[in-house]
C-alpha cells in the first residue's frame, strides 16, 4: 500500500518534506520518499490518496492512567491544598482504592478509542487499584489488543495498602509480563508488553524497591516510578535517608537506563545531573503537572542534559495536540524565553521521544523496517504551509478532530475520523455507568 500525503514527517532527522508518501509492507514501512519514486518502485502497491493531509508518525503516549477518565468531574467536598493533601484526600480514597475490573475494563476502552482518534497509536499505562487485584491487568490486556494498539500496560504496585496488596501487586506485574513475552515468543502479535512499576519512595521500602527492580531485569524490562511530582517526595526523601530521590535511587542501584522516572518536576541540579550521567529515562506531563499543582518540570534543561525525555497524557487531557500545545508553551512562560521547546522539538518528544523512552526500538518514526505506526492529519489551514512552519502549525493549530486515519502495526484502525469497529456511544455509556458506579463507592 503506498500513502501519498501532501506532506509527510517521516522523522525529526529528515523534518517535513513536500508530496512525500509511504510504502507499507507485512504491517511495517518498506520505503518513504517523494510520490514518483515511491509508485515506480511499487507500480502494483494500493494507492491511497492523502491529498490535503499530513503524513505523521503515530503519537507514543508515554505515560496514560487509563482509569483516570473515571474520575472527570467527580465530587469532592473540597479542592485538595497541595499535592499530598491531593493523593491523600481524594486520589486514593476517591479513586484508586474504589476502581473494580469492571470500572477498569469500561474506562480502558473508553480511553484506547479516544486516544486513537487523537493519534496515539502507541501508549504506557499505569493502573493502581489495590482491590481489583488479581487479574485486573489481564483484563486491560483483551481491551487493547481487541482494539489493536500499541500498549505497555503496569500496575504500580505500593506497599501503602499492606503487605498482601504490596505482593500481589508485584504478582499482577508478572503475570502481564510473563504472558506477554510468552506470547510474542509464540509468535502473537506483540502488541502488548509489560512493564515492572512501583509507586515511589514514600510508599515503597527500599528493599521492596530493590525486589521488584531485580524482577524487572531478571525479564528485561523496564521499571517506571512516579518521581518528584510535587515537593512531597523530594523532601521526604532527604529528610530520612538525607539525600533527595535520585541520589537515593541511585544509592539503592536502581538509577540507570533500565529506569523510567515519570514527572520529575521538583529536582534539584544535583538530581537533573544524576538522571543525565545515569542514563535514567524521564516522561513529561506538562497539562496534569498543573492540574494537581505539582509545577513545571525542567524539561528544556534535561534535553539540554542529553535525557531521553517522552511526552505523556497522564490520563488527564488526552488529546495529544493539547498535550504537545502544553509542553510547548508552559516552558517559554517558565524560563520567559519564547525560544525555549520549539514546535519541533515537541513533536520528537511525541513520537519518537516517547518510543525511546519506552524502549520501543522500531517505532516513533516513518523509516524502512519501522513498525506501520501512522496518522494523516488536515492540512487545510487559513495560512500556507511551507517546510519552515508546518510543525508549529500542527502544534499550534490542530486537534483530534483533525486526525482523519490512523494506522497500527499496517491496519487502520481510524478512518475518515471513525475509530474502526468501535461504537463510540456505547463505550461512552458503559464508562459513564461506571463512573456513577465509582463515585457512588467513593
Amino acid at each position: 500500500m503506498l500513502i501519498l500525503a501532501d506532506w509527510a514527517v517521516p522523522s525529526s532527522e529528515l523534518g517535513p518534506q513536500r508530496s512525500w508518501g509511504v510504502a507499507v509492507e507485512g504491517g511495517r514501512v518498506g520505503a518513504v520518499g517523494p510520490h514518483a519514486e515511491l509508485k515506480a518502485a511499487y507500480p502494483d502497491a494500493e494507492v491511497v490518496d492523502a491529498s490535503g493531509q499530513i503524513l505523521l508518525p503515530g503519537f507514543v503516549n508515554a505515560h496514560v492512567h487509563l482509569y483516570g477518565t473515571l474520575a472527570h468531574g467527580i465530587p469532592v467536598d473540597e479542592a485538595p491544598s497541595n499535592f499530598w493533601s491531593f493523593l491523600e484526600d481524594y486520589w486514593w480514597p476517591k479513586v484508586e482504592d474504589a476502581l473494580d475490573i469492571d470500572m477498569i475494563v469500561a474506562a480502558t476502552d473508553y480511553v484506547c478509542a479516544e486516544m486513537l482518534r487523537s493519534g496515539i497509536t502507541s501508549f504506557y499505562d499505569i493502573l493502581e487499584a489495590p482491590n481489583a487485584l488479581p487479574d485486573a491487568l489481564l483484563a486491560q490486556k483483551e481491551v487493547v489488543e481487541r482494539r489493536g494498539q500499541r500498549g505497555l500496560l503496569s500496575f504500580e504496585a505500593t506497599e501503602r495498602a499492606g503487605a498482601a496488596i504490596a505482593r500481589a501487586g508485584l504478582a499482577e506485574n508478572l503475570r502481564l509480563i510473563d504472558a506477554s513475552q510468552a506470547e510474542a515468543t509464540a509468535g502473537g502479535t506483540g502488541l502488548v508488553g509489560g512493564l515492572m512499576c512501583w509507586h515511589t519512595t514514600f510508599t515503597c521500602s527500599d528493599d521492596y524497591i530493590r525486589e521488584a527492580f531485580a524482577l524487572a531485569a531478571e525479564r528485561g524490562v523496564l521499571s517506571h516510578a512516579h518521581m518528584n511530582e510535587g515537593v512531597h517526595e523530594g523532601n521526604w526523601c532527604a529528610e530520612r535517608t538525607g539525600h533527595r530521590t535520585a541520589l537515593h535511587y541511585d544509592t539503592l542501584g536502581v538509577a540507570g537506563p533500565q529506569f523510567l522516572a515519570s514527572q520529575c518536576v521538583q529536582i534539584d541540579e544535583a538530581e537533573l545531573a544524576i538522571i543525565a550521567e545515569r542514563g535514567i529515562k524521564v516522561t513529561h506531563m506538562p497539562l496534569a503537572n498543573c492540574e494537581v499543582g505539582g509545577g513545571f518540570a525542567p524539561i528544556p534543561e534535561l534535553l539540554d542534559a542529553g535525557v531521553t525525555v517522552g511526552l505523556g497524557s497522564d490520563g488527564y487531557i488526552n488529546d495529544f495536540f493539547a498535550v504537545m500545545r502544553g509542553a510547548f508553551l508552559v516552558h517559554k512562560a517558565r524560563l520567559q524565553d519564547p525560544g525555549v521547546m520549539p514546535a519541533s522539538t515537541v513533536l520528537a518528544l511525541a513520537t519518537e521521544g516517547g518510543a525511546a523512552a519506552l524502549g520501543l526500538e522500531d517505532v516513533g518514526q516513518l523509516k524502512p523496517g519501522f513498525v506501520a505506526d501512522l496518522q494523516l492529519v488536515d492540512a487545510e489551514f487559513p495560512t500556507p504551509l511551507t517546510e519552515h512552519n508546518l510543525i508549529e502549525q500542527v502544534v499550534l493549530w490542530r486537534n483530534h478532530q483533525h486526525v482523519s486515519s490512523v494506522m497500527v502495526d499496517g491496519r487502520w484502525r481510524v478512518r475518515n475520523g471513525e475509530v474502526l469497529d468501535a461504537d463510540l456511544g456505547a463505550l461512552r455509556a458503559a464508562t459513564n455507568e461506571q463512573a456513577r458506579r465509582l463515585w457512588r463507592t467513593a
